[in-house]
């Protein structure tokens, strides 16, 4: 069975391989599929990205596709900046941008708690999803630090491993991430539907 990942994210995609390779004869990137779509992710919730963005793909494509959308939730702001992750300072994907407007709206406060939420959405073509969320708790950090990982990641600091996510390996981020629990969920119910 062909999956179509509704991305080109090269990060992503070697993740999502390593985790669904086994439930999938073939994972397919959307440039690997001849496939140039570009969905406007206008939903209030993770959830309803995902499932517009993998919907999307399958009435394209006639395949199961596969779409995630994450980003960083702040409770000092809200859960901002929530589904406008990367584009919180106005301009999409400037993530210097983006880290300079999250500590100037946190100077001063000491809740400084947040999450990575990552929502997976599988859509097929006749009809049926299978959806899956992950997170990924810390506090957001008072300087940047660490040069790995993007976005908001050399902000993000975990407590119980004493660095920010900009300071693990790939490899470490991978086994912990919001995006990796998530799909670890989606397989978990494939598997189990692969039972029934």
């Amino acid at each position: 069975m062909k999956l179509i990942l509704a991305t080109n994210n090269a990060h992503k995609i070697v993740e999502i391989r390593a985790i669904l390779g086994s439930s999938f004869g073939q994972i397919l990137s959307l440039k690997e599929a001849g496939i140039d779509h570009e969905t406007i992710e206008d939903g209030q919730t993770f959830l309803e990205n995902a499932l517009k963005k993998a919907r999307e793909i399958t009435d394209l494509s006639g395949c199961c596709a596969l779409a995630d959308d994450s980003g960083l939730c702040v409770e000092a702001l809200g859960g901002a900046p929530g589904i406008y992750s990367a584009r919180f300072a106005g301009e999409h994907g400037d993530d210097a941008a983006n880290r300079r407007l999250l500590l100037e709206k946190l100077e001063g406060v000491e809740d400084r708690r947040a999450h990575f939420a990552c929502a997976m959405a599988l859509t097929r073509p006749d009809g049926s999803v299978v959806t899956a969320e992950g997170r990924m708790d810390g506090v957001i950090a008072f300087e940047e630090k660490g040069s790995n990982g993007f976005g908001y990641d050399s902000l993000f600091y975990l407590p119980d491993r004493g660095c920010t996510n900009a300071e693990l390996s790939p490899e470490q981020k991978n086994a912990i991430s919001h995006r990796s629990k998530a799909l670890h969920a989606l397989r978990d119910k494939l598997e189990a539907e692969a039972r029934d």
